[in-house]
């Protein structure tokens, strides 16, 4: 194992700032000295040796294979700001973009998953509102809106309607586009719900307090009423008392869902 690798910086003595960080064995370190690109690498060491100075350079980590110095390399890169380096390279694709530490992102912050959704239609909740105006609703206590504001963009979602007089089961499926808000929050197509005619507009119950309904917004790929709902008898479909639960293990309910709505998740995810 070649173990010769190094990574090191280079410091503007004026400022006493990085502005490149490298890999390399031998004298790589100081070959830039003797570059003739126009980089901005390039013009920061000629402004230096202009005024009779010379760049300081320093390795940072020794002794180091040649996929440990891209690792090390990139991660300083990455981590400080107002480099010259051209960011990507190796590992590129590990790393989260800059300037994005203040969002929330899939795949560094959280992975998509596919859930169950219980619809919950009882006296705050409606499913033709639901269907009508994209989103799916909890709350009337912090237990239960907690688990509809953990859901991410990107997130399946498969709604299930509590069966009763032969309707209900599964009737809807479909995407995050946003995190659940509260109820007086909430827009549909730039419309906030008290504006539009509700079939339940007791889903504005508490909305003045923490008790408040919360709406995730959903586009929904598909969806069926009531007596359209999606259901087999068969004790191996999943079905939760609670209104969130991860489908990722339940094949045999995910291969029912698929069939049924002639749709498929992994195709819709990516």
């Amino acid at each position: 194992m070649n173990n010769k690798y190094y990574v090191y910086v280079y410091i503007d003595p004026r400022n006493l700032e990085e502005f490149y960080y490298g890999k390399g064995i031998g004298e790589r370190k100081n070959a830039h000295l003797q570059n003739n690109d126009d980089s901005e690498k390039t013009k920061i060491i000629k402004q230096i040796e202009k005024i009779g100075l010379t760049p300081i350079i320093k390795v940072v980590a020794k002794n180091l294979t040649q996929k440990q110095a891209f690792l090390v390399e990139k991660t300083l890169i990455w981590k400080i700001r107002g480099l010259t380096n051209k960011s990507g390279g190796h590992y590129a694709d590990n790393f989260r973009p800059k300037n994005t530490i203040h969002l929330d992102l899939n795949g560094f912050d959280y992975e998509n998953g596919i859930y169950y959704i219980n619809v919950g239609e009882r006296r705050n909740r409606c499913w033709n509102d639901c269907r009508k105006y994209g989103f799916l609703s909890a709350g009337q206590g912090k237990q239960w809106s907690r688990q509809i504001r953990q859901l991410n963009s990107g997130d399946m979602i498969a709604a299930y309607l509590s069966k009763h007089n032969n309707t209900g089961g599964y009737v809807g499926v479909g995407k995050v586009i946003e995190k659940a808000k509260r109820v007086n929050d909430f827009q549909f197509k730039g419309k906030y719900l008290e504006n539009v005619k509700l079939e339940n507009n007791k889903i504005f119950e508490n909305s003045d307090n923490e008790k408040s309904e919360y709406l995730v917004k959903i586009e929904w790929i598909k969806s069926f009423t009531a007596k359209q709902g999606k259901w087999r008898n068969n004790p191996r479909l999943f079905v939760f008392p609670s209104i969130k639960a991860s489908l990722e293990s339940q094949l045999g309910t995910i291969k029912f869902i698929e069939d049924e709505f002639k749709i498929n998740f992994k195709d819709l995810m990516n």
